[in-house]
């Protein structure tokens, strides 16, 4: 399902939802926002803000611009700008991204690299003690 608004600057802002109760197995790619309350098994890729909602489950990897997270996610994330973990989220998996808030209650099981420029190019190197 999906929602368009205009702005009051004329241009249109649209949203995708993918309800409770639906599953998708396979990747998903959008160039606008997304909402996901049900379960998907594949890759996400979205280019505005990621939003799962409490129902919601992601079983793979996501790319995206911003991410709220309130449901559960198991996977790689990157993410380009902020991600916020909420009370009752799940995130277990590695997550690349420059802002990260995580709210009291949320679980995080994995590697997080927070970085200046864009996370898809930034490579992580490991610092090595000088008298290794």
């Amino acid at each position: 399902m999906s929602f368009k608004a205009n702005s009051s600057e004329g241009t249109s802002t649209q949203i995708n939802f993918i309800g409770k109760g639906t599953v998708i197995e396979g990747s998903i790619r959008t160039e606008s926002s997304l909402r996901i309350d049900g379960k998907v098994k594949g890759t996400v890729i979205c280019k505005n803000t990621l939003t799962i909602g409490e129902p919601g489950m992601v079983e793979g990897d996501i790319e995206a611009q911003n991410a709220v997270i309130s449901g559960q996610i198991k996977g790689k994330v990157i993410i380009s700008e902020k991600v916020v973990l909420e009370s009752k989220s799940s995130l277990i998996g590695d997550l690349k991204c420059r802002k990260l808030i995580i709210d009291e209650g949320a679980v995080f099981d994995g590697y997080a690299s927070m970085v200046e420029s864009s996370p898809k190019s930034a490579a992580v190197n490991p610092v090595k003690p000088e008298n290794a």
